[in-house]
């Protein structure tokens, strides 16, 4: 079970993540985020942990050009499209790129299995955010994307849900920000429910597609 721990802004969460078996951490550039980062610690972390685990960058609506440079100036592994980016944008970027989607009726589903790429994120669909929101969905509604192809399972994920998430969905991975922060900071993480989650996690084999190896 792929398992990536998103909204990391410090290297000393991103040793945690790691340390914990982390697959994957999500830096965040998003200007109306609160767990934005700048370059600068970006950078610090792909080179403390990027040996590690796959940093990936979480862009939206940025043109092509500026995804692919800020991709490069940082060094990052991969960029997580989460805003309203056309399909020729992603295209552009593969393989060092997923879309992320937001899901909140079979439509939306059936609408996600459209995007080119090996691997899709989805996340809750809320009015007016892009994600982070720490609300859940539907799982069952990404049961049959989650057989086709790699999907990380996003939205509201916690140390108390994740398993039944997993069984219900049975995704390629899981993702989890607000889930494993501090109680009022959204900017650190709780190592307790941090190891939480991953024991959760991995107790639950997937069984989808793409199962890890």
């Amino acid at each position: 079970m792929l398992v990536k721990i998103c909204g990391v802004t410090s290297a000393a969460d991103a040793h945690l993540a790691a340390s914990c078996g982390a697959d994957a951490i999500g830096v965040n550039f998003v200007p109306s985020s609160k767990r934005r980062v700048t370059e600068d610690v970006a950078r610090q972390i792909v080179r403390e942990v990027g040996q590690r685990v796959t940093v990936v960058g979480v862009v939206a609506d940025l043109p092509l050009d500026e995804m692919r440079d800020l991709r490069d100036r940082v060094g990052l592994h991969e960029l997580q499209l989460h805003g309203s980016e056309p399909a020729d944008a992603l295209a552009g970027l593969l393989p060092r790129a997923y879309k992320a989607v937001r899901i909140g009726s079979a439509e939306d589903a059936k609408a996600a299995a459209h995007w080119a790429g090996d691997m899709l994120l989805v996340d809750a669909k809320v009015d007016g955010e892009l994600g982070g929101t720490g609300a859940t969905f539907d799982w069952g509604l990404v049961r049959g994307l989650c057989s086709a192809r790699r999907v990380i399972l996003a939205g509201g994920l916690t140390p108390e849900n994740v398993a039944q998430a997993i069984d219900v969905a049975a995704p390629y991975g899981v993702d989890v920000a607000s889930g494993v922060e501090l109680t009022g900071d959204a900017r650190r993480k709780d190592e307790q429910k941090v190891r939480a989650f991953f024991a959760s996690a991995r107790r639950t084999p997937p069984a989808g597609r793409g199962q890890a190896s």
